[in-house]
C-alpha cells in the first residue's frame, strides 16, 4: 500500500511538471502537421508498375525517404469508397463506424440514402442555381455531414486533447472523402459540387472570403474545352499498359475511350455533363491540390507546436479506373500527372511548414478489379464476366417462387442493396414465413448461381459461430441496422458492372491491396514486407501525435 501511494504521488508530480523525467525519457515533440492522403482506387502495384516514369519529388520522394509497407490490405469485405475512408483514421470497420457502403437502403422504408447525406445540413457555397450556365440543368442535392458516421477518428482525439489550438480539416473532390477521414469534430470539410468547393451548415454558415475568391479564380468552369492527352510518348503507355482502346473500356460524359479527350461534356456550351467529364481528368487533382495549399495558408496549419491534421482525397483516379480499367493508358497517365501534382504539394509544404515538421501518410480507400475482357483474353472466356443485377434479380425471383410459390403481382420477394438482398416484410407476411427461413433459402439459391462464390445470412453474420475467411471479412462490413438479410460475393474477376468499365467492392486482393507509405517526422525509412492493415494507420498516427487511440480501434502501432 505504501508503494502504491508513493507511485501515485510520483505520477502527480510528473504530471504537474515538478519532477524532471530521466535523460532520454522526455516526451517527444509531435509533428506540427500530419497530412493523410487518400488516392481513390489506388492499387498498391501501381507504385511499382509506374515507378520508372515517376519524377523525383512526388511518389518517389515518399518511397525513397519514407517507410513503405508494401503488403497493406483492408480486412473488411465491402471495399468501397465510403467504408474505406471511414476506416483510415478511425481504425475500425463498418461493424463499428456504421458506414456500410456508399449508399444503402433504409430497412424500414427501402429508400436509398447517401453515406454522408443529412437534410439538416444544407450545402454552403453554391450560388443561386437559376441561369448559372447556358442550357444547364442541375438536380437539387441534399445536405451533407458526418452524422451517419458512428466512430471517432484521430482528428477527433486531436480536438479532444488540444481543443481549438489543434486544427483538423478535410479537402477532396468527393464529399465522403473530405467528411469521413477527419471525423465529426473537424473544423471544416470542403469538397466540389459543379466544379466549386463547398461545405455544409454542419461546419459553417458561409464560405470564408478566401474560398469565395478561390472558387471565382480556380473553379472548374475555366477548364471547359481543354484537352487531356498523354504526358509521355504514346509508345511508352502501349508498352506498359497495352492498347489505348482495349475491350471493356467505357466512354463516359462525352469523353471518348481513346486519347486525346476534350473536356466539354460532349457539348459546345457548359452543361452539368462537363463537370462529370472534368472529374475524369487529372486537372481535377490539380484543383484539389491547389485548394489544399490555400487551406494550409489561410488556416495557418503547421505554424505552431500544437499538431494539426489535414486529410486530402484525390478522387479523379477512381473515375478513370471505373471507366477505363486499371490496365488502361488513362490510369497510367492519371498517376504520372498526380505524381507531379504531389511533387508541387510536397514542395509547398516544405516551403510553408518544413517537411521536417510534417508526417505524411499515403494510402487508398480500395483497389479495383481488372476488366473482365482482359482476364477472358488471358485465361479464357470462363475465367471472368459481368454480373448484371437485373438478371440476378430474375434468377432469385424464379427460384424463390419455385421454393415457396409465386407471390401476388404487387408483392416482391426482396430488394437488392449493394451485394445483398433485403427481404420484403410483405412477402413474408403473405406466405407466413419467418425471415431466417427465407434468408437461408435465398443463400442456397445464390450459391447455385454460376457467378457467385459465397453468401451469408444475417443470422450467420450476427451469430457466435466462426465463419470462413470471407465470412469474417463480411462480419467487419456488417452493421445490423443498415445491413441486408443476405449478402453475396461474386467469383473472382466477375464484377457487378455492365456493360463496360470496372469496379470494386469485394474481399479479393485486387480490391483490398492498397499502398501505405509513411514519410517525415518520426518515420524510419525502409521497405517493410510484412502484412499490415489500413486499420494500423490510426493507432500509429495517434501515437505520433501524442493523443489517445480512437475508441474500439484494434490496429497496431507500426513504429
Amino acid at each position: 500500500m505504501k508503494y502504491a501511494g508513493s507511485m501515485r504521488k510520483l505520477l502527480v508530480l510528473l504530471g504537474a511538471g515538478l519532477l524532471a523525467l530521466p535523460a532520454g525519457a522526455e516526451e517527444k515533440q509531435p509533428p506540427r502537421l500530419a497530412v493523410v492522403i487518400s488516392v481513390d482506387q489506388m492499387r498498391a502495384d501501381y507504385l511499382g508498375r509506374f515507378r520508372p516514369y515517376l519524377g523525383e519529388g512526388g511518389f518517389k520522394r515518399l518511397l525513397e525517404g519514407g517507410a513503405d509497407f508494401r503488403n497493406c490490405h483492408y480486412r473488411h469485405a465491402v471495399t468501397k469508397t465510403a467504408p474505406g475512408h471511414a476506416t483510415i483514421l478511425s481504425g475500425v470497420h463498418a461493424n463499428v463506424h456504421g458506414i456500410v457502403a456508399n449508399e444503402w437502403l433504409d430497412r424500414s422504408t427501402f429508400i436509398q440514402g447517401n453515406n454522408v447525406e443529412d437534410v439538416a445540413a444544407p450545402l454552403v457555397g453554391l450560388p443561386p442555381r437559376l441561369d448559372r450556365y447556358a442550357n444547364a440543368t442541375f438536380a437539387a442535392k441534399a445536405g451533407r455531414s458526418p452524422r451517419n458516421f458512428l466512430g471517432e477518428t484521430v482528428g477527433d482525439r486531436l480536438k479532444a486533447r488540444y481543443g481549438a489550438a489543434a486544427k483538423v480539416f478535410g479537402v477532396a473532390d468527393k464529399d465522403r472523402a473530405a467528411i469521413l477521414m477527419p471525423g465529426p469534430k473537424a473544423d471544416g470539410a470542403y469538397w466540389t459540387e459543379e466544379g466549386r468547393f463547398v461545405t455544409s451548415t454542419y461546419y459553417r454558415r458561409e464560405l470564408p472570403a478566401w474560398l469565395e475568391k478561390f472558387n471565382a479564380e480556380r473553379g472548374a468552369a475555366q477548364h471547359f474545352g481543354e484537352v487531356w492527352d498523354r504526358l509521355l510518348d504514346p509508345a511508352i503507355y502501349e508498352r506498359v499498359q497495352g492498347p489505348d482502346n482495349a475491350p471493356g473500356e467505357q466512354g463516359e460524359d462525352g469523353l471518348p475511350v481513346t486519347f486525346p479527350k476534350k473536356l466539354d461534356g460532349g457539348s459546345t456550351v457548359l452543361t452539368n455533363r462537363f463537370f462529370d467529364a472534368f472529374d475524369h481528368a487529372p486537372v481535377n487533382n490539380e484543383l484539389v491540390e491547389d485548394m489544399a495549399e490555400r487551406l494550409v495558408e489561410h488556416e495557418h496549419l503547421g505554424e505552431d507546436d500544437t499538431p494539426d491534421l489535414l486529410c486530402v482525397g484525390f478522387s479523379q483516379t477512381d473515375k478513370a479506373g471505373h471507366a477505363y480499367g486499371p490496365d488502361s493508358q488513362e490510369v497510367m497517365d492519371s498517376y504520372l500527372r498526380l505524381d507531379r501534382t504531389l511533387a508541387d504539394f510536397f514542395a509547398f509544404l516544405d516551403r510553408k511548414v518544413g517537411l521536417a515538421h510534417c508526417v505524411i501518410v499515403l494510402t487508398a480507400d480500395h483497389g479495383v478489379a481488372p476488366l473482365p475482357e482482359r482476364i477472358q483474353r488471358e485465361q479464357g472466356p470462363a475465367a471472368a464476366g459481368r454480373l448484371a443485377g437485373a438478371a440476378l434479380d430474375t434468377f432469385v425471383k424464379a427460384a424463390l417462387n419455385a421454393a415457396f410459390g409465386p407471390l401476388p403481382d404487387n408483392v416482391y420477394w426482396a430488394v437488392r442493396d449493394n451485394s445483398g438482398y433485403h427481404l420484403n416484410p410483405a412477402a413474408l407476411a403473405a406466405k407466413q414465413l419467418a425471415a431466417p427461413v427465407v434468408g437461408a433459402k435465398l443463400r442456397e439459391i445464390l450459391l447455385q448461381h454460376p457467378m457467385i462464390a459465397a453468401a451469408y445470412t444475417r443470422e450467420q453474420l450476427t451469430g457466435p459461430d466462426p465463419l470462413d475467411e470471407f465470412g469474417e471479412m463480411e462480419r467487419l462490413s456488417f452493421y445490423p441496422p443498415r445491413g441486408t438479410d443476405v449478402v453475396y460475393i461474386p467469383k473472382p474477376y466477375f464484377i457487378e458492372r455492365t456493360p463496360a468499365g470496372s469496379t470494386h467492392g469485394t474481399p479479393y486482393e485486387y480490391d483490398t491491396h492498397v499502398p501505405q507509405v509513411w514519410f517525415g517526422a518520426g518515420v524510419k525509412p525502409g521497405v517493410h514486407p510484412e502484412r499490415v492493415a489500413v486499420e494500423d494507420i490510426a493507432p500509429t498516427l495517434a501515437a505520433m501525435l501524442g493523443v489517445e487511440l480512437p475508441p474500439a480501434a484494434h490496429g497496431k502501432n507500426l513504429f
